[in-house]
């Protein structure tokens, strides 16, 4: 008997959450399908270890590097969905995997032949317990698009609205435990032997690797992402996420929207549609730092076949758009992380390498209580020219390309949560490459960085400012003006707005401390800065009109007034006066 009938049994197929004890007991006690499994897995890549072993032996290695990459990928894509997943995680690892590697498993992509369509319609019939004729006005006769884990069709409902309905592979539970199962075996045979700098149990790897995977699964699940999303994102009108229909929606089968817009790969079509590839890249890399430093709640996998530009509509009087789908694979960042990696970003592109290790050692890179005395140089060794002559040279793959380097001989580790968004923020630069072959993510990133830093929204944000503007006491002039600088660079930037948001903040009880630093800056060293202060009248005096810069004043004062009625008369301001 085949694994598909024997191993679809309730018991697994109603599994909603990966449980490694639960899958342990249910093939231990089959353990014939194990054996028939890890036959065909261990023979397949026992050939490639040895076709790696014979390249070393007879000098090969370098000749057949390449070759050797492309082998694996193909190998993971024929073993199925898990191992495809596998090397979908492997791929955002490099300290786990060498870099030619990585460079061939990041082209894995989702794409599988269809199952037939006999079995998908009757999978929804199932599902939704009604046929298909009752569901839908019409469907597709073939799939749209087929993927390791599901394929889809366009349909249309009886109520006129056009969808996708998302369909999952069958018998998936089962492939998937079984995987899994084999995956982790081997994972606490073998991970004692293995000269891998994990920081932690390779085990744990695999259940984080499972949680995901099974949360991937699950079309509810990824339904409730999806309205999650669309609500972070209910003010702006540049992020367009399909409805979910959930009167036709189940575990296995999800029936959403249908998005009207054009593959990011396209870029003749983007411009022969009025889009303008420039403006849908800017709105795909602002939307994706805000998921990151703002929301926390990101999309994980944003490869082409999950973004489209959706052109404007002057009748709906809707601009261009950037439309995400696909919300199986998201992840949530707390807030001191989001924060964190505003820092690390401002450290690296400042060249504060003891601060960046700190940085690391906060966001789980580092063990705590690592010395980083040793890592520091290693730090500013390998990233110390990843700007070249300007900031504008920076490119975010070159910066993991180079710390790769550093995570064989150094303890590094990456934990899950950020491999997933180095896959997102490398997929992302990937993509705006490939319509804008003269990107450079950090001209959007770094003044996007800047801008949150010096309109500081939270305190939690101000101090970072000041942790940014002061070093050992002293006030950095340079950073204050490169900041300013580079803020400028966003076009959505305004001065005016921010240099009010600083006014309230340093008339303010919490700016108590700044105004008392930045007196002894103006003075440090037993001298007036009129030199600074002169260079920053230059830099900004075109934005400060005197008009402007006396409202702002005035708002910033009343703002002042009203918080020392508050401290001086709070029963006065809370409490509203008796009517007469």
């Amino acid at each position: 008997m085949g694994l598909n009938q024997t191993v679809g049994q309730p018991k697994l197929q109603g599994l909603r959450s990966y449980d490694p004890e639960v899958i342990a007991r249910y093939f231990q006690a089959r353990f014939w399908l194990v054996i028939a499994r890890a036959v065909t897995v261990g023979w397949t890549l026992l050939t490639f270890v040895l076709a790696l072993k014979w390249d070393h032996w007879f000098k090969g290695a370098d000749r057949n590097r390449l070759k050797r990459a492309s082998q694996l990928r193909q190998i993971l894509t024929d073993l199925g969905p898990t191992f495809i997943k596998v090397g979908q995680a492997l791929s955002t690892r490099p300290d786990l995997v060498r870099q030619d590697f990585l460079d061939e498993l990041v082209k894995l992509q989702d794409q599988l032949p269809p199952f037939p369509n006999a079995l998908a319609f009757a999978i929804i019939e199932a599902e939704l317990q009604r046929s298909i004729a009752t569901t839908f006005k019409d469907i597709s006769p073939d799939p749209v698009a087929a993927a390791s884990l599901g394929q889809v069709y366009k349909a249309t409902l009886h109520s006129g609205e056009t969808v996708a309905v998302k369909v999952q592979r069958p018998n998936l539970v089962p492939r998937l435990t079984l995987d899994l199962y084999l995956i982790r075996l081997s994972a606490r045979w073998l991970g004692p032997f293995l000269p891998l700098n994990l920081g932690h149990d390779l085990c744990l790897i695999v259940d984080e690797f499972g949680i995901k995977l099974f949360e991937e699964i699950d079309y509810i699940n990824e339904g409730r992402n999806a309205e999650r999303f669309a609500h972070n994102f209910r003010h702006s009108t540049q992020v367009k996420v399909p409805s979910i229909y959930w009167r036709y929606t189940s575990q296995r089968v999800l029936t959403l929207e249908w998005i009207h817009g054009y593959k990011l790969t396209g870029v003749q079509q983007l411009q022969a549609m009025n889009v303008n590839p420039d403006e849908i890249v800017y709105i795909g890399v602002t939307t994706g730092l805000q998921q990151l430093m703002e929301m926390g709640f990101f999309h994980a996998d944003p490869h082409p076949g999950n973004l489209f530009a959706v052109p404007a509509n002057p009748e709906t009087d809707t601009p261009c758009q950037m439309a995400y789908i696909d919300f199986g694979m998201m992840d949530q960042l707390e807030q001191e992380s989001k924060e964190t990696l505003v820092d690390a970003v401002v450290h690296l592109l400042n060249k504060d390498y003891e601060e960046l290790a700190q940085d690391f050692i906060t966001l789980g890179f580092l063990a705590q209580g690592t010395d980083i005395r040793p890592i520091v140089p290693a730090l500013e060794a390998v990233l110390g020219d990843i700007m070249g002559e300007s900031v504008q040279d920076f490119n975010f793959k070159v910066v993991t390309d180079r710390f790769s380097q550093l995570m064989f001989d150094y303890p590094f580790r990456v934990p899950a949560k950020f491999a997933l968004i180095i896959r997102s923020i490398v997929t992302q630069e990937g993509l705006a490459l490939s319509v804008n072959p003269n990107f450079k993510i950090v001209d959007v990133a770094y003044p996007y960085v800047a801008k949150r830093l010096l309109q500081g929204e939270t305190p939690e944000l101000r101090r970072r400012l000041l942790s940014v503007l002061f070093k050992e006491g002293r006030f950095r002039w340079e950073r204050l003006e490169n900041m300013i600088r580079i803020a400028r660079t966003d076009g959505q930037f305004d001065l005016l707005p921010t240099a009010q948001l600083g006014l309230q903040y340093l008339m303010s009880e919490e700016g108590r401390y700044l105004r008392h630093k930045l007196l002894l800056a103006l003075i440090e060293d037993d001298r007036l800065h009129t030199e600074e202060v002169q260079r920053l009248w230059e830099l900004l005096k075109d934005d400060l009109q005197p008009s402007k810069l006396m409202s702002s004043a005035w708002d910033a004062f009343t703002y002042f007034s009203r918080e020392q009625a508050a401290n001086l008369f709070p029963a006065m301001v809370e409490s509203p006066s008796p009517k007469r």
